[in-house]
């Protein structure tokens, strides 16, 4: 069993791009393509853009660092590291409160893993051309969707991520994300240069674009622009700890976040400038969630001259994005039984993929939605407050400042206290309590 934790220590991020693009990979999910161009049009264009802007620059050089720093400093992921943040100060509460992040990712997880076989199914038809030309996307979607209807997909999307985690973090984790991501953007960015030369695309970039600046003015464009900013850096106490625990400690990780944090906000904009301007020059209705994914886009591509290229490189790069991000809502559970409990990686990835594909068969269909409303509402945002609440107050000002300051040369200005301590950790009450208000704010 020491051999097993001598070995586990050991494999980590090989390089800090390594690190940076699995951090990446893991914060561009599905709220980036189907919900940040739904929220940005209907909260007032440009004008939602620069609160949405603000906060990622606030979130990130807050939250995310801290959370990095936190599992890198405590060399774990969140079951190990509250458990040694709060053993510094003779409380055995950590145990429990580390639970909680574990459990809202593998929550996640068990959601996510169905959606991704909902894309391996569309990706499927592209190839074959069903989508185009035989088969109504709708009628696909619905039989998809329904209880039990994706059991086939699912696992085998599941089964997919669960065999590159096996290989480990340098060889697994952190080389398919050297692939997937940049794959992801090389195939958005085509996609985008394809729809500008839509007729009628031009409304749907005044719809991204134009600012409505009274907009500003209404205090739930901030609210959603906060949440959207929150939810998409993927702050949860979780995956991001879980990454850090991997990172060598000669890596800058205020730098680590700046890029982090810019190509997360650079992959809503291609999804934006895709997805937004196509629906409207079809005369669609650029409406958020799987909808837009899963019919409308499908429906826009069937009038697309080659149609079906667009479709294989589209959901190709949505599975990509996917792909990445499950791994990394997966990967919290697993290091917690290899860490905690001394399993092998690979016993520990049977496991927690037993659960995520037995629990995730029963969700398919009805129980999906509020599944993932309730561990998105309740847990997740939680989880991140709990790790900054851990890592700014329970730890301390000078652990914080000196776990986040290791590997940098540059000295930390004076705005790392209040920011991290009143702003950050205010930011994230605010989420909580707004999120469960308004039924989710990302």
């Amino acid at each position: 069993m020491k051999s097993d934790r001598r070995i586990i220590s050991e494999d980590k991020f090989n390089s800090k791009w390594g690190f940076v693009i699995s951090c990446i990979g893991s914060s561009v999910r599905m709220a980036n393509i189907w919900m940040f161009p739904y929220r940005a049009g209907e909260f007032g264009g440009a004008a939602f853009l620069i609160p949405y802007i603000l906060f990622v620059v606030l979130i990130g050089f807050t939250g995310v660092i801290g959370e990095m720093a936190f599992g890198r400093a405590m060399q774990s992921g969140p079951l190990g590291a509250f458990k040694k943040a709060f053993e510094m100060k003779h409380s055995k509460l950590g145990t429990f409160i580390g639970l909680i992040p574990v459990i809202g990712s593998l929550g996640i997880a068990i959601g996510y893993s169905v959606i991704i076989g909902w894309i391996l199914k569309f990706l499927a038809d592209s190839i074959t051309g069903n989508i185009v030309s035989q088969k109504d996307p709708a009628d696909v979607f619905a039989g998809l969707s329904q209880n039990f209807g994706s059991i086939p997909w699912h696992l085998l999307g599941l089964i997919l991520v669960l065999i590159c985690m096996s290989f480990g973090i340098a060889r697994g984790i952190e080389k398919v994300n050297k692939i997937m991501m940049p794959a992801f953007f090389v195939l958005f960015l085509f996609l985008a240069v394809r729809v500008a030369f839509l007729d009628g695309a031009a409304p749907g970039y005044s719809y991204l674009f134009k600012p409505d600046w009274p907009a500003m003015a209404n205090p739930q464009t901030w609210v959603y622009a906060m949440g959207q900013a929150f939810f998409s850096l993927s702050l949860a106490g979780s995956g991001t700890v879980v990454y850090g625990s991997y990172l060598k400690s000669d890596v800058d990780i205020v730098s680590s976040a700046k890029y982090v944090a810019f190509f997360d906000t650079l992959a809503a904009f291609l999804a934006g400038v895709v997805i937004i301007p196509a629906v409207f020059a079809y005369g669609m209705e650029p409406n958020s969630g799987p909808g837009l994914l899963f019919i409308t886009i499908p429906a826009v591509i069937r009038s697309i001259p080659f149609g079906q290229v667009f479709a294989v490189i589209f959901f190709l790069a949505v599975f990509f994005a996917g792909a990445t991000s499950l791994m990394n809502l997966l990967e919290s559970p697993v290091e917690a039984l290899q860490k905690r409990l001394g399993w092998s990686r690979k016993a520990s990835i049977v496991l927690v993929g037993t659960v995520t594909a037995v629990v995730g068969v029963f969700v398919e269909g009805s129980l999906l939605s509020p599944w993932m409303d309730s561990i998105s509402i309740y847990v997740i945002p939680l989880g991140a407050l709990l790790a900054g609440i851990t890592m700014f107050w329970v730890c301390g000002s000078t652990f914080a400042r000196n776990a986040v300051q290791l590997g940098r040369k540059r000295t930390l200005g004076n705005w790392f206290e209040p920011m991290t301590k009143y702003v950050f950790c205010g930011v994230a009450v605010l989420v909580y309590i707004l999120g469960i208000f308004f039924g989710g704010i990302g």
